[in-house]
């Protein structure tokens, strides 16, 4: 369970970073929206807190590892 959950976290963390850096292009690509700003902040955010996420649950099983 300890093994799934840090996978979890891994793959938290990876789609965090993933909205942050390519949210302009994703909502470029994906979404028809007027206010594009906001659509991308509102990505930025979200893709930090699931790289906050991610982070929690590696640090809570990175005994899972050793």
């Amino acid at each position: 369970m300890r093994t799934f959950t840090l996978f979890m976290g891994v793959i938290t963390l990876v789609i965090g970073v993933k909205l942050i850096y390519d949210a302009r292009i994703l909502v470029e690509k994906y979404f028809s929206v007027s206010k594009k700003n906001s659509a991308v902040l509102f990505l930025k955010v979200l893709g930090t807190l699931c790289a906050i996420l991610g982070a929690i649950l590696i640090s809570k099983n990175w005994g899972a590892i050793i």
